[in-house]
């Protein structure tokens, strides 16, 4: 046995104190733990779970809400089932997160995707998202001061298919020789699709500082949500393949209890029929303007244009949080799953919102 602290079996004062010393260097799922009440998605993750009568006996299944907040933690650190299943045992922040003791085993990879798969089958994302919503306004964060509407592309794995399998899976059909080979079936996405993002490449200053426009292959899905101008929390949100276009999505996203009348958007929303739909429920159109072809975009347009742009760009910190510290990518196969993953997202992205609301100012 080693002397000193080395070989001595870690007592509970011990324990205390290193959890005294996380949550004094600011440990972020403490925040979260005192700001969201967990408890309030119960009684939707009971509907959804539908669990059986435990009077038989049996293994007693883990705690629905416990089961959610690793989802949550998956959507934080962007783990997968065998990732999020190590951490647990590994990190102390994650224990008292989840509310597990020292000795306490994280439940298994298998357990997690079984729990999330039943979560997909009752399509139980969205229900969960209008509870935290909910309260959201139960705290005075009302969606207020009009609306700001986008898009952003979620890569998934990409796929390899010959030209044949990509018309049959285009056509809805399932491509020969697949059903044959379940293996294989159950590992091809037949719901994501490619599509072209528009980004500009970096160019020498002497070339021109905006650098050279460049279109880059994207696989996966796409993630059409609307926010609040004043708060920043996301209100709507849809998923579709990567490859429709975002005003498809235009009239499901669009949040009717908005206190404000104002509708921001890029050039992508605007149509007859938006401004018209738009018009008729009493909503004043700040979509942007877009050029004719072979014409120049007029000076009042322009000008227009810009002074949208600052108010749309706040929706932009949703897309790079997601996409920065939060990592969002699409690891599962058929929209089912992406939308329960990017709902989950899109949820735990408005819980990080509440804390920096909270830390910051009281609600209006």
């Amino acid at each position: 046995m080693l002397e000193g602290t080395m070989g001595r079996q870690p007592g509970f004062f011990d324990l205390e104190e290193r959890y005294a010393e996380l949550s004094k260097a600011g440990d972020p799922l403490e925040k979260l733990l005192r700001v969201v009440s967990f408890e309030a998605f119960r009684y939707r993750l009971d509907k959804a779970l539908n669990r059986s009568d435990r009077a038989r006996g049996g293994r007693p299944p883990h705690d629905a809400v416990l089961m959610f907040k690793i989802l949550v933690l998956q959507a934080l650190y962007n783990l997968s089932d065998d990732q999020a299943e190590f951490m647990i045992n590994d990190r102390l922040t994650f224990k008292r997160f989840l509310g597990l003791g020292l000795a306490d085993k994280a439940p298994d990879a298998k357990t997690i995707w079984l729990f999330r798969e039943t979560l997909t089958e009752a399509n139980a994302i969205e229900k969960l998202f209008a509870v935290f919503d909910a309260k959201l306004k139960e705290g005075g964060y009302l969606a207020m001061s009009g609306q700001i509407i986008d898009a952003t592309i979620v890569a998934a794995p990409r796929q390899r298919n010959d030209d044949d399998e990509k018309q049959a899976i285009r056509e809805g059909r399932i491509p020969d020789g697949w059903e044959e080979t379940p293996h294989k079936l159950a590992q091809k996405d037949r719901d994501a699709r490619w599509t072209l993002k528009r980004a500009r490449a970096k160019t020498p200053k002497a070339e021109g500082a905006k650098g050279v426009e460049i279109a880059i292959p994207i696989f996966g899905y796409k993630n059409h949500i609307s926010t609040d101008r004043r708060h920043g929390f996301i209100r709507r949100w849809a998923v579709s393949s990567a490859a429709e276009h975002d005003s498809r999505r235009f009239r499901e996203v669009l949040d009717s209890g908005n206190t404000g009348a104002d509708v921001w958007a890029d050039t992508a929303y605007r149509s007859r029929k938006n401004e018209e739909f738009m018009a008729k429920r009493g909503l004043r159109s700040k979509v942007h303007f877009r050029r004719a072809p072979g014409k120049p975009l007029s000076q009042a347009h322009a000008k227009a244009n810009a002074a949208r742009s600052k108010v749309r760009s706040a929706v932009e910190h949703v897309f790079a949080c997601q996409k920065g510290p939060m990592a969002l990518f699409v690891r599962t196969i058929g929209i089912a799953r992406a939308k329960t993953k990017i709902g989950m997202a899109n949820l735990v992205y408005n819980m990080r919102r509440l804390v920096w609301w909270d830390g910051r100012t009281a609600p209006a």
